[in-house]
């Protein structure tokens, strides 16, 4: 009774979550197409109505692109839950590694992985050489693109496997409270990426030199000196080999922090306009914005595993979606993947909470850029970056409430312009 009520409720919030993302999709896609014959008025002097028509056009062609792919993946996340595709693939793995062991519980996850990667390759190929390629963004190789799957792959074995040891042994050995150790061990693992990555794992895809512009670098140290920063160097990225799309960022923790520009940006942007681009970012820093998001990361991870921790003793959260769970042997690995799959589904009609959080931190970020440097450096930047990007102007307010982690750019820019005002 159990079991068929967990799979009503699944089948229920899985058709609903189709039905608000389609909605949303439907109502985007007429939003931005209803405002495509003219460039919003506050943005008529700087932006070209051919920019603001590749942007909307770039915008519709991707959102029909994540309907493709939302209908795809749910297809799939049905095969693998009630239609009986892990079952399947449990059992056949079970004959090969003869019993439920370590091995198995490793090669269930890595076997779930290279099936779902392998499905995903061609939408990303397409994403890549056909959508990207029509708007001029890619600037990727086909040899560079399946390097990148392949090194993507390989490092994910070693950082992941070894971690998915300790998290198995975590969960078979250590009693009732393994997911408190377990988000422990989380916890550390996600801190120590943030050393590791820009120094270790990020250089082995893309090429980090010293900014070598004085009079930049000048610039730039300056802004530090004034808003506190300390960082271990300026970096620029090599982002060009792979997209046109341009950005900047700070990477890192500690002493280790450093800041990265990609090549696209520089080469678009004016000194004044990256040092305000700069500051916005330097503003999440001093906001203690970063640190927000890992404690509530953090928050939620434990609150997750603490949920999970429940599930994996309950026979109902197996056979409610699809799996008999075996009753001499470790179902540990089915769990995890179990709940990774049905966790967004339960979890999607939350996102504009996460959106909301988000927004609110890049308001605080631009003003805390306006503080430090000249608001118009920082509208300027934003304006050429939303065009080079072709990020449209015009998003529907609830897909974009849903969906976007940035204000819509009328708003920010909006806001920019009131500080301006009010300061003179």
């Amino acid at each position: 009774m159990y079991s068929l009520t967990f799979s009503v409720l699944f089948v229920g919030f899985l058709l609903l979550t189709l039905l608000v993302r389609f909605w949303l999709s439907s109502r985007h896609i007429r939003h931005v197409l209803a405002h495509r014959s003219a460039v919003p008025a506050e943005f008529a002097e700087k932006i070209p109505l051919a920019a603001h028509q590749k942007a909307a056009d770039y915008t519709v062609a991707r959102t029909k692109f994540g309907l493709l792919t939302l209908v795809v993946n749910s297809a799939v996340l049905v095969g693998f839950t009630l239609l009986g595709g892990l079952q399947l693939l449990s059992s056949l793995l079970l004959g090969w590694f003869g019993g439920p062991g370590m091995l198995y519980q490793l090669g269930l996850i890595v076997a779930f992985a290279l099936i779902s990667g392998l499905i995903d390759l061609p939408f990303d190929y397409y994403r890549q050489f056909v959508l990207e390629e029509y708007y001029g963004f890619n600037k990727m190789t086909r040899g560079l693109f399946f390097a990148d799957t392949v090194k993507n792959s390989l490092i994910g074995a070693v950082i992941g496997l070894p971690l998915l040891w300790v998290i198995l042994t975590l969960m078979d050995k250590s009693g009732s409270l393994w997911w408190f150790y377990a988000w422990l061990v989380w916890s550390g693992f996600q801190l120590l990426m943030l050393v590791l990555y820009p120094t270790v794992i990020a250089p082995l895809f893309n090429k980090f030199t010293p900014l070598d512009d004085d009079s930049l670098r000048s610039r730039i140290e300056g802004l530090m000196q004034r808003v506190g920063f300390a960082s271990k160097g300026l970096f620029v990225m090599d982002g060009s080999k792979r997209s046109a799309h341009g950005n900047a960022y700070f990477s890192g923790f500690g002493a280790g922090k450093r800041i990265v520009f990609f090549d696209t940006l520089l080469a678009r942007l004016a000194p004044h306009e990256i040092e305000a681009v700069l500051a916005h970012e330097l503003g999440h820093f001093k906001l203690k914005h970063i640190v927000k998001r890992i404690a509530v990361m953090f928050a939620i991870s434990l609150v997750f595993l603490a949920l999970l921790g429940y599930l994996k003793g309950q026979a109902w959260f197996y056979t409610g979606l699809g799996v008999d769970p075996m009753l001499f042997g470790s179902n540990d690995a089915m769990a995890l993947i179990l709940f990774m799959l049905a966790l967004p589904i339960f979890t999607f009609l939350l996102s504009p909470l996460s959106s909301l959080s988000s927004r609110k931190h890049e308001f605080e970020a631009d003003a805390f850029a306006a503080q430090h440097t000249n608001a118009q450096d920082l509208v300027s930047a934003l304006v050429k970056l939303y065009e080079d990007n072709a990020s449209t102007l015009t998003p529907d307010p609830l897909h974009s409430a849903f969906y976007d982690s940035h204000p819509p750019a009328s708003l920010r820019i909006g806001k920019l312009h009131a500080a301006l005002n009010a300061a003179h």
